[in-house]
């Protein structure tokens, strides 16, 4: 029986089919409660958003639903209060199973923040929710600490395909986001298929994603190519300033509010006279109308930029969801803008900035790249992945999440700053 197994085991493919056959498995039963709890929280967000904007006396009241989330994490997440980047740093250095309760509680306090009139996202939440979840099966299934990355993996990759209807660009994202700089690959059969059961099991639900259009490219010529370059930088230098500005509000409100709970209340009341001042309820919650109106009718110059304060300041007071649906705002209607003296078509700007800043910001080129092609389709390709890279570049060593490792710097002047953590390279800046 032993020279029987051994001799099957001299050929690779035997343990990689059994490989196979144990992820798929786990991905299978991973992607279907993630894709299932992704399509009741679309649903929840939803229903927040049409029940707020069609009672809009309710953002009087931001400051009492910033009160019960900053209670609520106060009193049960102190342990999960991180976010994201305890799911980052848990990979990089593991210490504890994740909390389940991350789970309910940010989902929770995501619709709270919707519902009253916040200005957030959903990848967020639904990225800690995969992770959360992908964590039980470490324990139930007794994963090796090795096993235990790749689950890590694959719960993010179900959250963030699931919630965007991308399979391919959050199989790519969940690899992608934990090491500036490299992708670990011994994960990326879990990753992909995590991300296609959770999106598949959360269309079952009958949720449906948001389709945006380019109806128009232009050609790829040598001063085209200048013209997108150029382009990308500004989307880089945006994708830095969101980042800059959400660390710098959040560090503002824990140095200067020392009661947790009372850092959403006082967030809560700014934004809520904000609101009120500004007239209009376009930069709160998704934002998707504008979204969808960049790629077709020229918006305002400021757009923008408000959705760029109102969200960075939300989160950084202590509201809860994700980045990356405002950081689709800013960028489409940010191209959007620059039709003023970029001379190319203002849906495939629009496209460009939608992920190009979301990339600088989140320092995922790749995966950015390939939602652009889910989303938008091929012919709008090499425009998609020399905007995200030339912001990815032009974001420099910032990000939204603080505790990604620098495994590569993005050029030979940062060769002595590998394998930090993005918080202390701002640090160490700041310093000098």
């Amino acid at each position: 029986m032993d020279k029987i197994k051994k001799f099957l085991f001299s050929f690779e493919q035997i343990p990689s089919l059994l490989y196979l056959v144990k992820w798929v498995f786990i991905c299978l039963l991973l992607g279907g409660i993630v894709g299932s709890v992704s399509a009741f929280f679309l649903i929840s967000l939803e229903w927040a958003n049409q029940y707020r904007e069609n009672n809009l006396w309710i953002i009087a009241l931001l400051p009492v639903g910033g009160f019960i989330i900053g209670l609520s994490y106060h009193l049960y997440g102190n342990s999960v209060v991180k976010g994201n980047n305890l799911l980052l740093e848990e990979y990089h250095s593991p210490k504890k199973i994740i909390p389940f309760r991350m789970a309910p509680l940010v989902l929770f306090g995501t619709v709270l923040t919707h519902l009253f009139g916040g200005s957030a996202g959903r990848e967020g939440t639904a990225v800690q929710i995969g992770g959360a979840i992908a964590d039980r099966f470490t324990k139930a299934l007794k994963l090796s600490k090795r096993d235990r990355k790749i689950v890590l993996i694959a719960g993010i990759s179900a959250g963030f395909a699931s919630v965007f209807g991308t399979p391919l660009a959050g199989g790519i994202f969940a690899l992608e986001v934990l090491i500036l700089g490299r992708m670990r690959l011994d994960a990326i059969i879990p990753s992909f298929m995590a991300a296609i059961f959770a999106d598949y099991f959360c269309t079952v639900w009958n949720v449906s994603h948001t389709h945006y259009h380019i109806d128009s490219v232009a050609g790829m010529t040598p001063v085209n190519l200048l013209w997108c370059l150029l382009a990308g930088i500004i989307f880089g230098l945006v994708a830095m300033l969101f980042s800059k500005s959400t660390h710098f509000w959040s560090s503002l409100f824990k140095k200067t509010i020392k009661y947790p709970p009372l850092r959403p209340v006082i967030g809560g009341i700014v934004l809520a006279v904000t609101i009120y001042l500004i007239g209009t309820t376009k930069y709160i919650g998704l934002g998707i109308p504008t979204i969808v109106d960049a790629f077709n009718i020229n918006l305002n110059s400021y757009d923008f930029i408000l959705k760029l304060l109102l969200t960075s300041f939300t989160l950084g007071a202590g509201f809860k969801g994700g980045e990356v649906t405002p950081l689709f705002f800013i960028g489409a209607t940010l191209g959007n803008v620059l039709i003023w003296f970029i001379p190319l078509p203002m849906p495939l700007l629009a496209g460009m900035g939608f992920v190009a800043v979301f990339a600088g910001a989140t320092n995922t080129p790749i995966a950015c790249t390939i939602m652009g092609i889910e989303l938008f389709g091929i012919e709008s390709g090499v425009f998609i992945a020399l905007a995200c890279s030339t912001a990815y570049l032009f974001s420099g060593h910032s990000g939204v999440y603080s505790s990604q490792i620098i495994g590569s710097p993005k050029h030979n002047s940062f060769v002595d700053e590998k394998v930090l953590p993005l918080s202390d390279i701002e640090n160490k800046r700041a310093e000098k």
